[in-house]
């Protein structure tokens, strides 16, 4: 769970006043601050009022997006206009898909109660998918009530969205027709369900006899599981028609598969009937989360964000030593034990921790750090949820302008700081040399006046001739007194790189600048760093200083955005395939990836744990080539 939480007082007069308007406009932005620092990934949303109540849950497949619009400056729902104006806070779990997003939006609500969602009742039964058996041209439709009909049931699911979304990823994947009955057999010409590609028209004789029987059986062992016979299938019927040069053909069954690895998203909360509390754990210069995502009886229920006050430098199993024991055994917390503890890294104390808490609890527990498939699903949940919440905090406006007045007070600057630029090089022994610029200003990174800069001419390896190059492309075309100049400009490095700055500034007369290189500590450890500066004795900043963090999270930034674009240029100048390259990847394993999930775009989608299911991939084989697809 993203626990962005802005939670502000909330005065409700009875009269509208100038302070109640003043007090719901700073509502408004703070929470469209948090809406903006939300993940793009699969997930469930909750709206709180300024007690903490929960007034509405959601799923998205697109979180930053689905909330983003309930702040439309035009919104006609009177329910959302009604919505909108009672929420404080706003909190999100991210989930490994849409489908997962879909069930713990169900447990939610049926849990919470939330006054703006629709309430199914619990006596109503349950709606299925219904494939009907007997007829010539068999139909799939959305069934609720006595299975009195001849045909296969599937189900039952958690809501009828949940069914019709179903229905209308098959449609789109195997084509069986799903118009009633009566509809079909008046047809004298295709509808348009088939002119948009979801029906094969058996109605009018445009599908043959075997193909529909195919296409039928395909969707059966769909929703019966069976996806690798369905994979498998469609595989050897697209090598099949390649062969036989029947390319339109081999063409629908690639675009099957494609779809088919698209849809096939892993339920992990009906997979597994296991009960663990999983722990996430996000560190960056000033701040730490630990995300705990608790899953019960296999359904994951949601998750909690803590963020820790931890001193300088702290390692992830410093972190969770001290957390654990605090989380469980804090007297009237009234916490429960679940029967496994999964944490990201290994606890060199676990089995002390392990016997205090069967001491406490009465009951074992075991913890583990080792875990595959439906468990390490989970590991990856809770991580992401811990990354996306530290995220948001430390991207939050408000958190952001403390930080830039502390570094200003620390550099003792007459005015303050509304702009920074720090560059940095990436290089793999002189090969596709590469800066990066990246830009804060008071709400924090700016990535659309980022740059990067293909570094030619120079000797390969030559950072400094490097650095020069790319601050003098840079601020050759800005007048020394254009708005667009940085308050403060940071160099990722020692003097060194600090006096190309200087010789680059003085040649262009910028003189408004203020110049800090940035080098590292000692082991290069973080917290460590000293700042140089043109014309003053270094300075160390206090490990706990906002002015330090600030610094540190620009300098990383530029580090990120300086290696991804070399990684990217050194890629496109070797002209080889994504797949080649990558250790134990050879020829065979290349195409039975190809083959196995239709295209190499669908490689990149695919999870470790979908990787690990093609033949002749190994668990261990999976996650490095998972690592080496996505280390960009």
């Amino acid at each position: 769970m993203t626990d962005v939480t802005a939670t502000l007082a909330a005065p409700e007069p009875l009269e509208p006043t100038a302070n109640s308007k003043h007090a719901n406009a700073l509502r408004l932005e703070a929470l469209r601050d948090t809406v903006k620092t939300l993940p793009t990934d699969p997930g469930v949303y909750r709206m709180l009022d300024a007690t903490g109540a929960v007034l509405y849950v959601g799923k998205a497949k697109v979180l930053k997006n689905r909330v983003n619009s309930y702040f439309a400056k035009q919104v006609d729902s009177p329910k959302t206009k009604a919505l909108v104006a009672r929420i404080h806070a706003i909190e999100v779990t991210i989930t490994a898909s849409e489908t997962e997003a879909l069930l713990l939006e169900q447990t939610l609500i049926k849990s919470l109660k939330p006054p703006f969602n629709i309430l199914l009742r619990d006596d109503k039964s349950y709606p299925s998918v219904l494939l009907t058996e007997g007829d010539a041209w068999p139909r799939l439709g959305f069934h609720r009530g006595p299975k009195k009909q001849k045909g296969r049931y599937f189900g039952p699911f958690p809501s009828s969205v949940s069914v019709r979304d179903s229905l209308n990823l098959l449609q789109k994947l195997f084509q069986v027709r799903q118009c009633e009955d009566s509809f079909f057999r008046n047809r004298t010409r295709p509808c348009l369900q088939h002119q948009i590609g979801r029906c094969r028209a058996p109605c009018v004789g445009l599908v043959s006899d075997e193909d529909y029987r195919r296409d039928v059986i395909n969707t059966r062992l769909f929703l019966e599981g069976r996806n690798a016979e369905v994979t498998d299938g469609l595989i050897a019927r697209m090598d099949m028609a390649a062969e036989a040069l029947d390319f339109e053909s081999a063409a629908r069954y690639r675009d099957q598969l494609s779809a088919l690895r698209r849809i096939q998203e892993q339920q992990f909360v009906l997979n597994d009937l296991g009960s663990a509390d999983v722990y996430g754990v996000a560190a960056q210069p000033g701040g730490v989360c630990v995300s705990v995502l608790q899953v019960r009886d296999g359904r994951v229920l949601g998750s909690k964000n803590w963020h820790p006050s931890v001193f300088g430098e702290t390692a992830i199993e410093d972190i969770l030593a001290e957390f654990l024991p605090s989380y469980y055994l804090q007297i009237g917390a009234g916490r429960e034990l679940p029967r496994e503890i999964i944490t990201p890294v290994a606890l060199a104390d676990d089995a002390v921790l392990s016997d205090a808490l069967r001491q406490h609890f009465g009951r074992e527990v075991e913890i583990k750090s080792r875990v595959r498939e439906t468990r390490a699903a989970w590991l990856t949940m809770a991580q992401r949820n811990a990354e996306s919440a530290l995220t948001a905090k430390l991207s939050h406006r408000g958190h952001t302008a403390m930080r830039f007045a502390e570094l200003q007070r620390v550099l003792a600057l007459e005015k303050p700081i509304k702009r920074m630029e720090c560059f940095d090089i990436s290089h793999t022994m002189g090969e596709a040399t590469v800066a990066s610029c990246v830009v804060f200003d008071g709400e924090g990174p700016r990535s659309s006046d980022y740059r990067r800069f293909n570094i030619e001419g120079i000797t390969p390896g030559d950072d400094y001739a490097a650095m020069h190059q790319a601050l003098t492309r840079r601020y050759s075309k800005l007048d020394p007194n254009d708005e667009r100049l940085p308050d403060v400009l940071f160099i990722d490095g020692g003097k060194g790189q600090l006096s190309q700055a200087i010789d680059v500034l003085a040649t262009l007369g910028i003189i408004s600048v203020q110049l800090i290189g940035i080098a590292k500590g000692e082991g290069r450890k973080p917290g460590l760093e000293t700042l140089h500066f043109p014309d003053r004795e270094p300075l160390n900043l206090d490990a706990q200083s906002p002015a330090l963090h600030l610094t540190q999270h620009i300098r990383d930034e530029a580090h990120r955005f300086a290696i991804t674009g070399h990684r990217a240029r050194r890629a496109k100048a070797r002209k080889t395939s994504t797949l080649e390259g990558i250790d134990g990847i050879g020829p065979a394993r290349r195409r039975a990836l190809i083959q196995h999930f239709g295209g190499l775009q669908e490689v990149l989608r695919a999870s470790a744990h979908d990787l690990a299911r093609v033949n002749g991939i190994s668990d261990a084989l999976a996650q490095s080539l998972y690592a080496a697809l996505h280390s960009h």
